[in-house]
């Protein structure tokens, strides 16, 4: 009875750490999606709570489009001035980057559920207190990465929807006696005049929301790539930690080589699949994020030049501001795919160096499974096109500057 009684106190307890370890790892990715509706559901929501996300789903779609559509027909049909075309394309193509990772994750909600439901069965069957260590050093660095990346995302943000509309202040108009706040990004008189109160005011504080949503769409993508790389990085270093104790043994795992090398080649499929889910379920995402940030990262450096003040440094610090997201925001996405790519090889090394000679007999034999399996390097790309490395983050910033360059000899 007292057994039982042990065992009944001894759950709650455990069950409520295995949650905390699956919070260290996800949480802040569903801070992040969920008030956006892109955060997986369970398999057995209910009818309501589908039909509520769908709601939230067109509410950010309609935020973005209030952004994007009357912005640019704008710039169509009244900017005449090449610069002043070209100083709102950077900010129209965020909206297009911003609609396409929304859908692709949207798209991709079972493959995102599925690569969440992998992390939540690794925390739970986690035993030895030295997997639990690396996994929870693992988890500590996915959740700084985004934590840097919604800080450095949400900081352009700030600049751009609150800083310059408070530098520049009410505007005046000479034919007519009213003030009015101008929009963060213009909007179409053949849609509606924005000078007027309330609907200045109105206009303006949908911008922001709109403003709000593009930016935690961009730290959304971002942060799901970090933490679920970074989580297969830190079951690699377990793969690494038993293949460390093959010939020897620890008390958590199998008390029979033959058992712990089938156990390591388990272990080493999960994570091959892990990353094939999350390569399957991010290849848009980065693919869209190469591009896009190639593009802006080139389009800024030119705003920043063109805006540059020595008296007012407001307007080319919020460029730079939003230049740094971009570049850490690429970064990210290239040092995951290096770190991943270095990890394989180091279980490729690992498996190596482990003293095989010290096996008996026809056990030998299935060493070489290990050794064959351990050479399968897995890399991360972006729209399968691109492998995603840091050589790859200099060539974004190389290419961004030779066109920043090019933009500047012809304008």
């Amino acid at each position: 009875m007292e057994k039982v009684m042990a065992r009944e106190s001894k759950s709650p307890k455990s069950e409520k750490e295995y949650e905390k370890y699956v919070n260290l790892s996800v949480q802040w990715n569903r801070w992040l999606l969920k008030p956006m509706g892109i955060w997986p559901q369970s398999r057995y929501t209910s009818g309501i709570g589908r039909r509520f996300k769908w709601q939230i789903n067109i509410v950010c779609c309609g935020l973005i489009s209030f952004l994007f559509i009357p912005c640019g027909l704008y710039v169509m049909l009244e900017v005449k001035e090449f610069y002043d075309k070209l100083r709102l394309f950077g900010p129209l193509s965020f909206c297009v980057m911003a609609y396409l990772k929304y859908y692709s994750i949207i798209s991709h909600e079972n493959d995102i559920r599925e690569c969440i439901e992998r992390i939540e069965w690794d925390w739970k069957n986690i035993k030895h207190s030295e997997d639990r260590n690396i996994m929870i050093a693992s988890a500590n660095f996915g959740k700084r990465l985004v934590k840097v990346c919604t800080f450095f995302m949400y900081s352009g943000f700030v600049f751009y929807y609150i800083a310059l509309p408070i530098r520049v202040g009410k505007i005046a108009t000479e034919d007519e006696n009213l003030t009015f706040i101008p929009m963060v990004f213009p909007f179409s008189e053949y849609i509606a005049d924005t000078r007027h109160s309330p609907a200045n005011e109105i206009l303006f504080s949908i911008q922001f929301l709109g403003g709000a949503v593009i930016h935690g769409i961009a730290a959304a993508g971002c942060s799901l790539a970090a933490v679920f790389a970074i989580h297969a990085c830190g079951q690699m270093k377990v793969l690494m930690c038993w293949l460390n104790h093959l010939i020897d043994g620890r008390p958590d795992l199998c008390k029979t080589v033959d058992g712990r090398i089938a156990n390591i080649v388990n272990q080493h499929v999960r994570v091959l699949e892990f990353l094939s889910l999350t390569e399957k379920a991010l290849q848009q995402i980065s693919f869209v994020e190469f591009t896009g940030c190639t593009l802006n990262l080139c389009l800024l450096g030119y705003y920043v030049i063109m805006e540059w003040n020595w008296e007012d440094l407001t307007v080319s610090a919020t460029y730079a501001i939003i230049l740094l997201s971009f570049l850490f925001n690429i970064f990210i996405f290239c040092y995951i795919g290096e770190h991943v790519a270095e990890l394989c090889k180091q279980v490729g090394e690992m498996s190596y160096m482990v003293e095989w000679h010290r096996l008996k007999g026809n056990r030998r034999l299935s060493f070489v499974l290990i050794i064959a399996m351990s050479n399968l390097s897995t890399k991360l790309t972006a729209g399968n096109m691109v492998i995603l490395s840091l050589s790859t983050f200099g060539d974004v910033v190389k290419t961004s500057v030779a066109f920043l360059n090019m933009l500047r000899a012809t304008t």
